[in-house]
Formats: C-alpha cells, structure tokens, sequence
C-alpha cells in the first residue's frame, strides 16, 4: 500500500492506496484482444455481454465502434463474434458456429479450467454443486457446460433443496468472483447434508479476487472510509464493499470520483482507496 498526505488540519489527514487494486490478468487480456480487432481489422467487432463489468470500458469501447448484444440471433451471419471474459454455455458456441460467426474467446482462462472439469466430471456421472449467483454470466456459462444433473447454490437455504437419490455422488465448483469466507461457509453445509457422497471441496476463487479482498480486510484497520471503485454490476466489486462493510468500515462503491460528496468526508481522516478486477 502507498500513504499520501494531503492536508494540515486539527488531525493529519491519510490516504491509503490498495496496492492490490484494479485489472486482474484475465479482465486485462480480454480487452486486449478487444482492442487488437480493432487496431487490424475494419469491420465491426460483436461483444457477445459485456467484455467485462465496467461502465467506463463499455463506453470507451462503443465509442470505438464495438456491438455488445446479449443474443447473437441479432448477429449478422459471418460476423466477428468475441466471448466476453465470464464465458459462455455449449449451446451458445453452436448457434455461433451454425451462424458462421467469426469467434475470438475471450474467457477468462481460470473459467475456462472451471468449464472443462464441469465437463469432465458430470461425464463421469457426478451430480454438479455450483455455488454462486444464478444470474451470474458466469454460473448461466458454468452451467451450460454441464451434461447431466446440477444445483446452483446461492445459500444456505439452497442446501436444503438437495436431495440426494440412492449411490449419487456430488462434485462441487464455484463461481470465481465470490469471497472464499462465503463459498467455504456453503460448502460446510452442503458437507453435513451430503456427506461422503460429496467430494473434497475444489475451491475456484480466482487468486486476483483474494488478494484484492485480503488486501480490504488489512487496510480496514486503519480506515475510517472506503472507497470501492467499480460498477453495481460487477460482482468482485460488490464483494469488496461488503467485506469492507463486515470489518465496520463506512464503504461506497463508486464508478468513478463524480460519486462523491464533499459531505461524506466530512471529520473523515484516514481514507482507502481500492478497486475491483475490472475497474481501469
């Protein structure tokens, strides 16, 4: 982290800047290839979602001419097609193939090991556990991916829903945005309720998403305000805000500086600033 004084008042005021803050490898990459199509290519490139959660890259990327579209029935056929970094189901890759789209894959290559062993053991014949948020972009790819049984698990509520029939056996993944505090605590119940049927626990938060929210929980000790900078719609964002929010700390998600307000730092001394993967 790296602390900055800004003014002389009745007390010192300090900024602190996460050091592990900002783009992840995969979110870095994905608007890398984005962006090389557009540098050697003139046609127009189609997002298939948003290349990442962020507003401000979005933006940037639509003024430079790229198409986001949530059905690619609206894709001209031959078109350049990319997967956004949270990946995408079989079934959307087919119609793409069947439209003769021009594909370029995106996704986020720790995703892509959670898509090949959703594969790999629901061929096995293992009933799929996916803890994470069902409208995820995410877990709606995850789980498309999935040839045989599955249950999407939110919370613990979700666990009770389970119920196993006779000799099934259960393999569990997760989304990679969660908090591991989270996803480990489901697990525990989905182990009492399954017991040996289930398999030892694999755990897929993405590394980047643990050091950025690690780095929330240290930095809370000496905060008085947090400032989260990234989209509602990102979902490490929001997970940093509601780690920042169990430690006591005063916390705001923000897009960018025009959500602050002078009044929320009033008798505010010791400021965090961090942001989420897919923040710039």
């Amino acid at each position: 982290m790296r602390k900055e004084k800004l003014a002389k008042t009745n007390e010192e005021k300090i900024l602190y800047l996460a050091k592990t803050r900002g783009f992840c490898a995969g979110v870095k990459n994905a608007i890398q290839t984005v962006e090389k199509l557009l540098d050697n290519s003139d046609e127009i490139s189609y997002v298939r979602h948003e290349i990442v959660h962020n507003k401000h890259v979005i933006e940037e990327l639509e003024r430079k001419g790229v198409v986001f579209v949530e059905d690619i029935a609206v894709v001209p056929e031959g078109a350049r097609l990319v997967f956004s970094a949270h990946g995408v189901s079989s079934s959307v890759e087919d119609e793409a193939k069947k439209k003769k789209l021009k594909i370029t894959d995106a996704t986020c290559p720790i995703v892509k090991k959670i898509h090949r062993l959703a594969t790999l053991y629901s061929t096995k014949g293992f009933t799929m556990i996916l803890i994470g948020h069902r409208e995820h972009p995410e877990i709606i790819g995850t789980s498309g991916r999935i040839e045989g049984k599955y249950y999407i698990v939110e919370n613990r509520r979700d666990v009770k829903k389970i119920i196993p029939e006779k000799s099934e056996k259960f393999v569990c993944l997760t989304q990679t945005t969660l908090s591991p505090e989270e996803s480990e605590d489901i697990y525990l119940h989905l182990k009492k309720a399954l017991g040996a049927r289930l398999q030892p626990f694999n755990n897929n938060i993405c590394y980047a998403t643990r050091e950025r929210q690690n780095a929330v929980k240290n930095l809370a000790l000496k905060a008085q305000l947090i400032f989260v900078i990234g989209s509602r719609n990102s979902s490490n964002s929001r997970r940093l805000k509601e780690i920042a929010e169990k430690c006591g700390v005063q916390v705001f998600l923000i897009d960018d500086e025009t959500a602050i307000r002078a009044s929320s730092l009033k008798n505010i001394y010791r400021i965090v600033v961090t942001s989420g993967a897919s923040a710039p």
